[in-house]
């Protein structure tokens, strides 16, 4: 066999494994080097702030909690719970503009989105970042999906939710089955190609739709949805359905994201530091 074939046929060298002392256990059977950041945009969320945090696993590295300005004891309460939270004060309002603070100020190689309200459940958070670890590059939480479920799912929601879910799969040859739910995490790395410019709920379908046009490895995950636990959400059907219409229709007419380099779909799991 020539040399040019065996060059060719070669495949190419896996990065060296991390150092034992950086892998984190997460069960008795799974441990990552990847560090995860949690981003939870907060407004007047002080009495749901104590269940949530109480979901979060003790394994992640980072809490990042945006407050939108908050005129309870939102701050203090994230503080107490966790002296080591990271607070981020919004300058500007709506929740895409928070997640886009959140985002900027992370150091986590994982970042993971979760509600300040008590809907998403911390203790999900490992399937996410298993997806991640095993080759995803951006993993959707879905209550849809086998095993997953809401209590919270209204009428015009989850009529809403369907057509534009069916109107995003047929735009962008995608197979989502949930596409407006603020449960998602992805590789840090890829945050240059989702580059959020909107400011409200229509920021997971913006990150969904942007995450597809740059070609980025999607895996859907199970998700139990509850409902809120105290005060009253900011979310209305109809004109945030509006919004999100109107994000689909913008990036549908705008030129495609360049698309991503490829290195962690074809890497194997433990070259993604998953041991």
């Amino acid at each position: 066999m020539s040399p040019d074939i065996v060059k060719h046929n070669a495949k190419p060298p896996l990065r060296a494994m991390p150092p034992i002392e950086r892998f984190t256990p997460i069960t008795p059977h799974m441990a990552i080097s990847p560090t995860v950041s949690v981003v939870v945009p907060a407004m007047n969320e002080a009495e749901n702030l104590p269940h949530v945090f109480a979901t979060l696993p003790q394994w992640i590295d980072e809490i990042v909690l945006v407050d939108g300005n908050s005129v309870d004891d939102t701050v203090a309460v994230a503080k107490r719970l966790r002296p080591n939270v990271r607070i981020v004060t919004q300058t500007g309002k709506g929740k895409g503009d928070a997640l886009a603070a959140g985002f900027a100020a992370c150091t986590g190689d994982i970042i993971v989105m979760i509600d300040a309200d008590g809907s998403t459940d911390g203790r999900e958070i490992i399937q996410f970042v298993g997806a991640l670890v095993t080759g995803a590059d951006f993993v959707k939480g879905s209550r849809y999906a086998s095993g997953g479920g809401s209590d919270d799912l209204t009428f015009n929601r989850k009529f809403g939710n369907k057509v534009l879910t069916g109107l995003v799969n047929r735009i962008y040859g995608t197979s989502y089955s949930d596409l407006c739910y603020g449960y998602n995490a992805f590789w840090a790395r890829h945050l240059d190609v989702l580059n959020l410019d909107c400011d409200g709920f229509e920021v997971e379908t913006l990150m969904n739709i942007r995450a597809a046009k740059a070609g980025l490895k999607v895996q859907e995950v199970p998700s139990h949805e509850r409902c809120r636990i105290h005060g009253e959400s900011n979310l209305h059907a109809v004109r945030d359905g509006i919004r999100v219409l109107r994000t689909i229709i913008r990036e549908w007419r705008n030129n495609p994201v360049t698309a991503a380099p490829e290195p962690a779909a074809t890497t194997p799991a433990a070259d993604q530091g998953a041991a």
